[in-house]
């Protein structure tokens, strides 16, 4: 079972952002569980939606069996909020597993991106497919790229990771070989054609899209040379 937690507006412009805060409650979370990636959103940008730098949405992906870890995730996760709340954030919290995420919570996420909507939006979702949504302070706006982060990342096409495996690890020069063990599942140009050998530039660390439910790390290049792309 495939868990989809997902957190936003936890931040201010002078602090750590939400794709941090993401990744620690992962790491937290991966002495219990496996974490199959964290995944970031890129919303509506628009004068009328109050968001800190770039109003992006994070989603940990988590493999679970169940048996009351639901409920555990959560409020691991909530604890790991509020503990962390930083004053000015209007954070908010949401998670689902994958058979309660219905095709209005997609949609709902895919109109995030081009739409401004509303908490009462987020809330009415929520609770029409028994999805846990809370808001943890300030004004809670966050609930809404909580809920559409998790609409976005259950879809399977949308977003980047950014922790994956080791993937994080991968800087420099590294070839296909290396990528693909350290969790990336696939490497391809914007083509779509797959590279199957070379070495790969990586600027910073890799940033695979979301892409049928697989990580997959666009590059450009020929001859067995490539530059990494950040795509979604």
């Amino acid at each position: 079972m495939t868990v989809y937690l997902g957190i936003d507006d936890t931040d201010t412009q002078e602090s750590r952002g939400t794709g941090r805060l993401a990744r620690s409650i992962a790491d937290e979370l991966s002495s219990e569980y496996t974490i199959l990636g964290v995944t970031r959103h890129q919303l509506f940008v628009h004068d009328e939606i109050p968001y800190t730098s770039h109003n992006s949405a994070a989603v940990i992906h988590i493999d679970c069996n169940g048996n009351g870890s639901l409920q555990k995730i959560y409020q691991r996760a909530r604890e790991m909020m509020l503990s962390d709340f930083i004053v000015g954030s209007d954070p908010g919290i949401c998670i689902a597993t994958s058979d309660t995420v219905t095709p209005p919570v997609v949609a709902f996420g895919w109109s995030a991106k081009n739409t401004v909507l509303t908490q009462e939006d987020a809330r009415h979702h929520a609770k029409n497919c028994g999805i846990t949504l809370e808001g943890l302070g300030g004004t809670n706006g966050g609930i809404i790229g909580a809920l559409a982060g998790v609409g976005l990342a259950a879809s399977g096409e949308d977003g980047r990771f950014v922790q994956r495996g080791r993937s994080r690890m991968m800087t420099g020069s590294r070839s296909i070989e290396e990528l693909l063990a350290s969790g990336i599942d696939q490497i391809m140009t914007r083509d779509r054609e797959p590279v199957p050998d070379g070495l790969v530039e990586i600027r910073k660390f890799p940033k695979p899209a979301l892409v049928n439910g697989k990580a997959v790390l666009y590059v450009t290049g020929t001859d067995g040379h490539y530059q990494d792309l950040v795509v979604g």
